[in-house]
């Protein structure tokens, strides 16, 4: 059988595949449109959602006729600030101290009991251990709401209302934190676990010497969301104290600086008031916002 040894024809210039990108077919200006369009869109997005807020810092340094008058001005006529002045006349310093101490404390109680609980899920094996976890992520789907009056009635008869540990107590353990550790602990291999116990490790040392320092990412995912969720509680700190004006916290304060303003409302003490209150969680989600979606991520490895 004959082989045909001529060499294949030449292929023209011009008819050679063009391995370049899609987009760098394309001609010059119609590329540099495109990249035009898609920035000044993402840039009109973003106006929007920053425009509210630097309204609201605008707003505090404006006088009460001057944001009563031209709400929408960027520039303040006079710039004054009298808005941060009169926070001390309203007990705000005192609403944000205990916001401040409550936060903190629901925050580490949340780190160490829903990792505990998490890692006792994840890792012992008791009788009802996942009728326990199924019963804990069921109350994921109770609203708030319906908690507060038996909230209120059982602080009431434990004698905590009015008291920091009535404030605290309630929110040092939620479900969101126990399901996302209990998740988080069950994508760590158990063989390194085994080791420690080699080594007569007891469970309580294994925890926290061995698995909490690899849970690190979830323990920052769950800072994040326990601080915003505590700094921003509103409901709970209401019926917790209700008598008492020295331990309202800041959401409450604020929801109530209506009501003392008489006749007006001081527009430039309330964005004041609420932009001291968005800083600090600002801070700490973008601080670590990196870490916060590694934890978030990690979590939902095993199910």
């Amino acid at each position: 059988m004959a082989v045909d040894t001529q060499p294949a024809p030449a292929q023209l210039p011009g008819a050679a595949a063009d391995s370049r990108p899609p987009d760098h077919r394309q001609p010059l200006w119609r590329r540099i449109a495109k990249r035009v369009l898609g920035y000044g869109v993402l840039a009109f997005f973003a106006l929007v959602f920053i425009f509210p807020f630097m309204l609201a810092i605008i707003t505090s340094f404006k006088t009460r006729p001057d944001a009563a008058q031209t709400p929408l001005n960027l520039i303040p006529d006079p710039a004054t600030l009298s808005a941060f002045e009169a926070m001390g006349q309203v007990n705000l310093p005192r609403s944000a101290y205990v916001s401040i101490v409550v936060t903190l404390s629901v925050t580490l109680g949340r780190l160490f009991l829903d990792s505990l609980a998490g890692y006792a899920l994840s890792r012992l094996d008791f009788p009802g251990r996942k009728i326990v976890f199924a019963v804990i992520v069921a109350t994921l789907a109770i609203p708030g709401i319906v908690l507060a009056i038996p909230r209120f009635l059982v602080l009431g008869q434990l004698g905590m209302l009015n008291s920091f540990s009535g404030l605290i107590v309630p929110l040092a353990v939620d479900a969101f934190g126990i399901f996302l550790m209990k998740q988080f602990f069950d994508s760590i291999p158990k063989e390194m676990e085994e080791a420690a116990r080699i080594d007569g490790a007891t469970i309580f040392q294994t925890y926290s010497r061995v698995v909490l320092p690899l849970a690190a990412p979830a323990l920052i995912a769950l800072t994040i969301l326990s601080f915003q969720g505590s700094w921003n509680e509103f409901l709970h700190p209401l019926i917790a104290a209700p008598s008492d004006a020295s331990l309202r916290t800041l959401p409450v304060t604020l929801a109530l600086l209506r009501g003392l303003m008489g006749e007006g409302t001081d527009f430039p003490l309330l964005m004041g008031a609420s932009i001291l209150t968005t800083v600090p969680v600002a801070i700490v989600f973008f601080t670590f916002q990196r870490y916060f979606v590694q934890g978030v991520a990690a979590s939902g490895v095993k199910g």
